[in-house]
């Protein structure tokens, strides 16, 4: 396994990371001991959760992600052998079983939201205390060009983020911050505003990225390599269309594009369409779409780490395994081309 620094810290992780999203909806508690155990075993000392965690999040779920992490830690003793990075919901009004509070950036709302994740997490420190997406009203989640809208609410409140985020380090309660989902403009003025006044800057981006949404590199990708900001890639399988299982009637109902229609992201003629022609790729190269898929993202430059989940061991093995593959120029070749044919079919 290799392992890469985080920005300018101090912390290095495995090029790929435990996401745990499943943890609490489609994997129980020991599903998800046994996925840390062997990702742990397999040299992954990276976890990534979030206080909205399971998803998608109910009432029902809600928290339970970072409880079993939390006992996890509790029975393995490894908290400190691991980083582990968790973050705090942005708004939303459909969200409000998260926590009894508003759901903003606000320094009441961060010391609420990281006090709740810290308790479920057995543990008093988190290592990279991300944002999980913007307050202001931009070009997220499935949105790829940018609107402005003049009647977004949102005011100017980075400076009380950094400043709140900076105490929190020197409390001791977190090593380091990150921002998700977040645009260059977003990423820029956080960073600007840090060197004014000498705060502590973001060290990581979690933003999608993956053979159906590759436009971090439109701005994104540069700023990473210039700034020394490495980006945590999530859904690089595309929900696991990337897979190939569904184009090969190999799913089942308990799959995630089957079980949440809600899901619908990477579920459009064009995704389709696209992850046919890198199936054919994979075929040619002699390795499977998911080692294909996977691989592709976890030898970008400006990716520090690729944040995988599975719901079995078994998914979870091919999924590490793409670490040590490299693919070659032939093949990255033709996965331009069809990139160049369907272009980000899932932004």
């Amino acid at each position: 396994m290799d392992y890469r620094n985080l920005g300018s810290s101090d912390m290095s992780v495995s090029k790929i990371c435990l996401g745990t999203m499943t943890f609490g909806e489609q994997n129980s508690e020991a599903e998800a001991h046994e996925q840390m155990d062997y990702a742990f075993e397999r040299g992954v000392n990276f976890f990534d959760t979030a206080e909205l965690y399971a998803v998608p999040s109910t009432a029902e779920n809600n928290g339970k992600t970072e409880e079993f992490i939390g006992t996890w830690f509790q029975k393995s003793r490894k908290r400190e052998d691991v980083i582990l990075a968790t973050k705090i919901v942005g708004p939303s009004k459909g969200l409000k079983q998260i926590r009894n509070a508003e759901l903003d950036f606000s320094k009441e709302s961060i010391h609420i939201a990281i006090e709740g994740s810290m308790k479920r997490l057995k543990t008093d420190y988190i290592d990279v205390y991300q944002l999980h997406w913007p307050e202001r009203k931009a070009n997220f989640f499935g949105q790829l060009g940018y609107t402005h809208q003049e009647n977004d609410p949102w005011e100017d409140n980075f400076l009380e983020i950094l400043q709140t985020l900076t105490d929190l380090k020197k409390a001791g309660k977190i090593r380091g911050w990150g921002l998700s989902n977040e645009t260059p403009w977003g990423v820029m003025h956080f960073l600007r505003l840090a060197e004014k006044h000498n705060l502590m800057a973001p060290i990581t981006i979690q933003n999608p990225y993956g053979l159906l949404n590759r436009s971090y590199e439109v701005g994104l990708a540069e700023i990473s390599m210039r700034e020394n900001i490495g980006l945590l890639s999530y859904s690089p399988l595309g929900f696991g269309l990337l897979s190939g299982k569904y184009h090969k009637k190999q799913d089942t109902d308990k799959c995630r594009l089957n079980k949440f229609e809600v899901l619908s992201r990477y579920n459009n003629q064009n995704c389709w369409d696209a992850t046919t022609e890198y199936i054919k790729i994979a075929e040619k190269a002699g390795i499977s779409p998911t080692t294909l898929a996977l691989s592709f993202v976890n030898d970008q430059p400006f990716n520090a780490s690729t944040i995988i989940g599975a719901t079995t061991i078994e998914q979870l093995k091919e999924n590490i395994d793409s670490a040590d593959i490299q693919l070659d120029r032939d093949t990255l070749s033709q996965i331009n081309k069809v990139h160049s044919q369907y272009s980000n079919p899932a932004p």
